[in-house]
């Protein structure tokens, strides 16, 4: 039994910035890579961004890239999503996800994680 949470979504101002946040527990990880995803209206879930258990390993979605940092936390199991220079078309539901046994890699798709968090609205005006 694991448990993500998300936190940190909100209404923000194009231009803006927020920091995502996802904690999991129930149960130690002993390692792990994760993800962050979103989904629009109307819109299939995709990546954002992921990180490798050791975090030196990252993707980024090209829409976001030079935009979105993912990093680990100081706390176990915890990751974060920093968001600058925030557009509309950000807007969407955020997923935070979870693989085990991760090796060294990142994962960019949707079957390729074991546990999903129940997502945090971020919004953005123009």
């Amino acid at each position: 039994q694991v448990q993500l949470v998300e936190s940190g979504g909100g209404l923000v101002q194009a231009g803006g910035s927020l920091r995502l946040s996802c904690v999991a527990s129930g149960r130690t990880f002993s390692s792990y890579a994760m993800g962050w995803f979103r989904q629009a209206p109307g819109k299939e879930r995709d990546v954002v961004a992921a990180i490798s258990w050791s975090g030196g390993n990252t993707y980024y979605a090209d829409s976001v890239k030079g935009r979105f940092t993912i990093s680990r936390g100081n706390a176990k199991n915890t990751v974060y999503l920093q968001m600058n220079s925030l557009k509309p078309e950000d807007t969407a539901v955020y997923y935070c996800a979870a693989r085990t046994y991760s090796s060294g890699s990142y994962y960019t798709g949707l079957s390729e994680y074991d546990y999903w968090g129940q997502g945090t609205q971020v919004t953005v005006s123009s």
